[in-house]
């Protein structure tokens, strides 16, 4: 079943970004439709919103309006590939602010709900915990809540790879190598058990991969090299102490072959006051991609009640 869709432009005032910046957003289904929107974060930092359109299932079997955008520095949005390493630009705050301007852009910014896919549901919890009038639910699918715990469970899960696997990606982080072929092919084997194991990959997730790798500005800045190799400023991330302030209904996920390793999650389901976790037992990092029908229909459930 196909739905309405609608694209278009919020401008930010960013004087430090040294040039006019734009965020670049599309809405699935109507937000004018009386039925509450999910707004969804993408991951990365600095991937896209491609690999979540999915999500328009939410649109057109749920009717529930649907906004994906790309994050600054990213996708359709402004790219700023002259602020690479600039680490006093690139913080969780320029991202908070803009999730902030485009909500009041849209008129939503008094009845939403929120949805974070890894690095946007770090993003999406940090938001949440500052109890914002018209947040009403939020799912934060396969995040982490603190960079130190994920990083914990993604050497549990080095482990299970190949031998040869494990002393390549060793061996390339140990020696400051980790732009090599070497170390990227290796890479991929962890990303193959850990991140997305439909194969071939599916042309949204793709096309996501294939864009942070043609800007890498944003990831190499807030995280590093590889998903498990942490050296920048997200490095020492956490929201464990802020957790407990989050005081909307919320929806954990993540899958039983997640990158986001149950550890990571956990504090999440400690410390939110109201919480329900779901595991995708066939899934790894993007459940919403390997487990589409059931995804969506956990998340309509949770949104709808």
């Amino acid at each position: 079943m196909s739905v309405s869709f609608s694209e278009g432009y919020n401008e930010l005032d960013i004087p430090s970004a040294g040039k006019s910046c734009r965020t670049w957003y599309k809405i699935y289904g109507s937000i004018s439709s009386g039925r509450r929107p999910l707004v969804a974060l993408h991951g990365g930092p600095g991937s896209t919103h491609d690999y979540l359109t999915d999500l328009a299932g939410l649109a057109s079997k749920y009717n529930i309006p649907v906004v994906l955008y790309d994050q600054l520095g990213s996708g359709n949005s402004t790219r700023l590939p002259e602020k690479a390493g600039d680490t006093t630009f690139w913080t969780e705050d320029l991202f908070l602010s803009e999730l902030n301007a485009l909500l009041i852009h849209l008129g939503i910014q008094d009845d939403y709900d929120l949805f974070g896919s890894s690095w946007g549901g770090m993003l999406a919890s940090r938001h949440a915990s500052k109890q914002p009038k018209g947040l009403h639910r939020l799912i934060i699918c396969s995040s982490p809540c603190s960079m130190a715990l994920f990083v914990e469970g993604t050497q549990i899960l080095r482990k299970q790879l190949p031998k040869g696997v494990q002393e390549a990606l060793t061996k390339h982080e140990t020696e400051g190598t980790t732009e090599s072929d070497g170390y990227k092919e290796a890479v991929e084997v962890f990303y193959d058990h850990f991140l997305c194991t439909k194969k071939p990959w599916p042309d949204n997730f793709k096309k996501s991969m294939e864009l942070m790798e043609e800007d890498s500005t944003v990831y190499l800045t807030m995280n590093g090299p590889s998903e498990f190799f942490v050296t920048g400023t997200l490095k020492d991330w956490s929201m464990i102490e802020d957790a407990h302030r989050i005081n909307v209904p919320t929806l954990l996920t993540n899958g039983r072959h997640d990158e986001v390793h149950d550890i990571s999650v956990a504090p999440f389901f400690e410390k939110i006051p109201k919480v329900k976790w779901v595991t995708f037992e066939n899934s790894s990092h993007t459940a919403f991609i390997e487990e589409t029908e059931r995804f969506l229909k956990v998340v309509a459930d949770f949104l709808t009640l």
